[in-house]
């Protein structure tokens, strides 16, 4: 057992070249027909090889100062499907359902009591939350057996508490005398996954592989579908491993409608790159078929469509597809020859993107606008600028005016090719038209003078960028290092405040080498030592040409490279800090409990939080964890820490003793209004009707000091507990009278989402549910004055 866990815990997703596909099947596979014995098959040892791929989303929240700045093939991320394909039924008469459980019957107990306390324990559950479910069970541990426990659990799901059948399943597991049982932890497991709820579905999946065992082709089945249900995050990525496993693990042979469904699936995602899963498309075709189904052409003009999206482009694949398409009396739809227009103009295939241009033009009257984008760009690829301008004034005279990407396109590449005049005139056009997401033809703009040494016309594109579009870092870089350019370090400098003091901006590793290559140019050491400092601090990298010359001018003034740098926060650190904390910023303690680290965690399908990350980063930059590589970008997961240090210990002592959340007794003293202020930033929200909630985890006494004290500052609220967290609402007037108190504090971002006077459109899901009667409260109207 041991030998066959350890290996089935190295198994990982594997995913074929489709040249070269190499299956994992277990050697006990003939044993799984359509038949299922009463044993389930155990795992036995399996020869395994390296994955090509690990497909593993990256999901990561973009930039908002870089959000103007798209790239032109971002208009179609998902391919777009015939409405026939995958209409197929799942005929789960053919699957290897739930094997038969054998469970006794009430009135076939031999004792009077038992049978009184199962059905009594029958009744009572269901009716109960989980904790009291646990506590019930709890009490019956002198005298419960498997047994008793199986048939429990099975009358549960009989009578569809399939909730409560998983909690008494996961209470056996924890008895001493619990032996794992193959039927029905499939039973429950297929029950889990029909109500798509995934998650304890995949425990249950995983506890059967854990036993050793091989789950049935329909609990394969069900946990992939039940995964594909759901639109959260990384359900895509569990329905390919567990797709994959029911394949090289089970050696089962999945329905024609699980293939189409997963591949659908695949190219269905608009937030995630397509580039990540031609692998696993490409064993899903595979699949289908080895296993001789009919191929619907959607999943041939998807693979094409999944191809045509990488950064390498294997067009021979490309040519195989289409000739496979062609045989099986399949013809070629517009969206296939736009994705090998995309191919082409990628791998510089001029010949191949006119036999596929004529061949569009000839099938379709309306001719998408990125096929003409694709066009330009396989002319710009051989060096024949003008033809991609021909291609850019057919477009406006087919579609009577051209589209954002197809401007972005033409400017790039005249801005490439070094026409000043007609990229001018392009832009102008651009600009005249009213298209918005101007700034990556502003970009291809400055770039292109900084390449030519003309930093008067840089300088003027500059500000216009300023008028017609929002504050853009990559703007300020180019900008700046154009004034280092010219000499111009007066300019330079004020430039760099200007980023420095707008948090939309910021400055980066980039700006600052910048800086520093001027003030080292221009033997200006003192500035050069202070922009040192400033990027010690931040912990941006220097540029290896730049730090010999750096450390040239520090031994010549007789200071170290590396001087330890006092931390300590500011007033206003401190207080930003105790409103985090009561928002939910987490602590974590060592073991002895000397130094301790904050976890700023924030949610990633917030706005407010991307605003807001962006804030808490640039106040506590000195302070951050220095292990994980810092480049100056803005870290792009929805959590980073602080160094570990016993500066925190005050913080560690008053919000997190014994590593719990508390409420400190001198809270009181401590709600200023910039802790407010980042109370709500952080753990606030907005109902749609105005009021403001601001959530909150302790006792119920320490709740109740920071109501009193609310109401000494004229802030009567309302009181809500839901679970562990406490809902305080500010309602009607007393939201406005709160936003004044706070509004000095809120960073200016993020006025417009917050202020109540607006409807909020970025609310979770669980400040909805809670609803305050003006008259409501769990507490008394004494308590709270």
């Amino acid at each position: 057992m041991p030998t066959s866990l350890s290996i089935l815990r190295s198994l990982s997703t594997y995913l074929p070249n489709h040249r070269h596909p190499r299956l994992l099947i277990c050697t006990t596979c003939s044993l799984l027909n359509k038949n299922q014995p009463p044993n389930p098959p155990r795992i036995s040892l399996f020869h395994t090889r390296s994955p090509d791929l690990s497909s593993v989303n990256n999901f990561v929240d973009q930039l908002a100062c870089e959000d103007e700045n798209l790239d032109f093939d971002k208009e179609t991320k998902v391919f777009t499907f015939d409405a026939s394909f995958g209409t197929s039924s799942v005929d789960s008469k053919n699957l290897n359902v739930s094997p038969s459980l054998d469970v006794k019957e009430l009135d076939e107990l031999p004792e009077q009591w038992r049978r009184s306390k199962l059905a009594w324990l029958c009744k009572e559950l269901p009716s109960h939350n989980p904790a009291t479910v646990i506590r019930i069970l709890n009490a019956q541990r002198k005298w419960v057996n498997q047994e008793d426990m199986t048939y429990l659990a099975v009358h549960c799901m009989r009578i569809r508490e399939n909730e409560t059948g998983f909690r008494v399943y996961k209470w056996m597991m924890q008895q001493h005398w619990f032996r794992f049982d193959f039927s029905l932890a499939t039973k429950l497991a297929d029950y889990m996954g029909k109500e798509r709820k995934y998650l304890k579905c995949r425990d249950i999946f995983d506890d059967i592989i854990n036993h050793g065992l091989v789950p049935t082709e329909y609990t394969f089945h069900i946990l992939i579908v039940s995964y594909l249900s759901s639109s959260n995050r990384g359900c895509l990525d569990e329905a390919c491993a567990i797709y994959n496993r029911m394949i090289q693990l089970g050696g089962y042979s999945p329905r024609l409608s699980l293939h189409n469904s997963l591949f659908k699936a695949l190219l269905s995602k608009p937030n995630d790159s397509p580039k990540q899963y031609v692998n696993q498309a490409e064993f899903i075709f595979h699949q289908m078929v080895t296993s001789g189904f009919k191929i619907h052409k959607d999943i041939y003009g998807g693979l094409i469509w999944l191809h045509s999206h990488q950064d390498k482009i294997d067009m021979e694949r490309i040519v195989s597809l289409r000739s496979e398409m062609q045989l099986a009396g399949f013809e070629e739809s517009k969206e296939v020859l736009v994705s090998v227009l995309r191919a082409c103009s990628k791998d510089g295939d001029i010949e191949e993107a006119e036999k596929t241009w004529t061949k569009l033009v000839s099938s379709t009257d309306t001719i998408p606008s990125l096929a003409f984008v694709y066009k330009m760009e396989v002319y710009a690829r051989i060096g024949e600028h003008m033809r991609s301008l021909e291609v850019f004034r057919g477009m406006q005279e087919h579609s009577g005016s051209a589209s954002t990407v197809a401007f972005h396109k033409i400017i790039e590449v005249l801005c490439k090719a070094h026409t000043t005049e007609l990229a001018e005139s392009l832009m102008k056009e651009f600009i005249g038209s009213g298209k918005k997401a101007l700034m990556p033809s502003f970009i291809n703009l400055m770039e292109m003078y900084l390449t030519l040494g003309m930093h008067d016309k840089l300088e003027y594109y500059f500000f216009q960028s300023f008028e017609k579009c929002r504050p853009n870092r990559t703007i300020y870089n180019i900008y700046l290092k154009s004034l280092v350019h010219s000499g111009s370090l007066d300019k330079a400098e004020e430039i760099l405040r200007q980023m420095q003091s707008d948090e939309t901006v910021g400055v980066d590793t980039k700006s600052c080498n910048t800086i520093l290559r001027g003030y080292l140019d221009g033997r200006e050491n003192v500035k050069a030592e202070q922009i040192y400092g400033l990027m010690r601090e931040k912990k941006f990298q220097i540029e290896p040409a730049l730090m010999e010359k750096l450390e040239k001018v520090l031994r010549a003034n007789e200071e170290a490279v590396k001087n330890p740098i006092i931390l300590k926060l500011s007033k206003e650190q401190r207080e930003a800090l105790v409103g985090l904390l009561l928002g939910g910023l987490q602590i974590e303690s060592d073991e002895q409990g000397k130094n301790h680290k904050l976890v700023f965690k924030f949610n990633e399908d917030s706005g407010v939080h991307k605003v807001l990350k962006r804030h808490i980063r640039n106040q506590y930059h000195k302070w951050l964890d220095s292990s994980k590589k810092q480049d100056g970008n803005e870290d792009k997961s929805c959590q980073f820490t602080t160094i570990s240090h016993s500066y925190f210990g005050f913080y560690a002592d008053q919000f997190w003793p014994q590593g719990q959340p508390v409420i400190p007794k001198l809270i009181h003293r401590w709600l200023s209004p910039r802790v407010l202020a980042y109370w709500y930033m952080y753990g606030g929200y907005r109902t749609s009707s105005g009021d403001i909630l601001l959530k909150l985890r302790g006792s119920e006494d320490g709740v109740d000091r920071i109501v009193k004290t609310l109401g000494k500052k004229s802030l009567s609220c309302k009181v809500k507990r839901k679970g562990r967290f406490f809902w305080i609402g500010l309602l009607g007037s007393n939201s406005t009278w709160f936003w004044k108190l706070v509004d000095p504090y809120i960073v200016g971002d993020l006025k417009d989402l917050l202020k109540p006077e607006n409807i909020s459109s970025d609310l979770k899901e669980e400040a909805r549910t809670i609803n305050f009667d003006r008259s409501d409260s769990d507490y008394s109207e004494d308590d709270i004055t």
